[in-house]
């Protein structure tokens, strides 16, 4: 075979396998948590061995939807970053970037972060683990927004160490409020960005931006 094939052949692979995950979105929009391999299948028009065979498991096909919001959500969360606004203003449209996106999209944000809550009963759905494949995603976020912390503000000498804690300290904080806000909704987001961005503002106030970067 030769390298012209070859690369059609995964060019192909790719195209197909990006139309069973638009599949599988659909399916989730739907149903949420309880999407099930055989529900994606029949969405795809194709059967589960088939389905089976592009990402082994249901855990396989979880992971490649996760990185394919995920990296849309960080997308959007480096354009609310990289916003032409101060440092407040751009502490809280990255804040309701987040919320706005599990807001938009609930049931794939429930897919995401509480995929055991729908398994559908079949061999390839028991024993489906939520942390094991959610907690790689949350732990993403946290470094992406270290790197975006340490490479904008001046955190003293021990800057690297300091942003991986603020970077996974603010990605735990937004999850764990915004997981509880879906939920129960107990005020606006407007309401709800405000009050975090209050919580950390002290030190973010504080910090002088780093002399070369590109300011926060």
């Amino acid at each position: 075979m030769d390298t012209t094939q070859r690369t059609e052949q995964q060019r192909s692979a790719d195209r197909r396998r990006r139309e069973l995950l638009e599949a599988a979105d659909r399916v989730v929009l739907r149903d949420g948590p309880h999407a099930s391999m055989n529900a994606i299948a029949a969405e795809a028009g194709i059967t589960k061995p088939i389905l089976y065979r592009h990402f082994g498991d249901k855990g396989g096909l979880y992971a490649a939807l996760a990185t394919r919001h995920t990296d849309a959500l960080l997308s959007s969360l480096r354009a609310a970053l990289d916003a032409p606004a101060g440092r407040r203003e751009r502490v809280e449209a990255t804040l309701d970037t987040y919320l706005a996106a599990i807001e938009a999209r609930p049931q794939v944000y429930r897919f995401l972060m509480h995929p055991a809550d729908g398994a559908d009963g079949s061999p390839g759905d028991q024993g489906f683990d939520v942390g094991r494949h959610s907690a790689p995603l949350l732990r993403r976020m946290g470094e992406e927004l270290a790197q975006v912390i340490e490479e904008r503000v001046d955190l003293g000498p021990s800057s690297h160490e300091l942003a991986r804690v603020w970077g996974h300290g603010i990605v735990g904080m937004m999850h764990a409020a915004g997981d509880w806000w879906l939920g129960e909704r107990p005020c606006t987001r407007r309401e709800l960005v405000t009050s975090l961005a209050d919580l950390l503002w002290g030190r973010l106030a504080a910090a002088a931006d780093r002399v070369g970067g590109p300011g926060f």
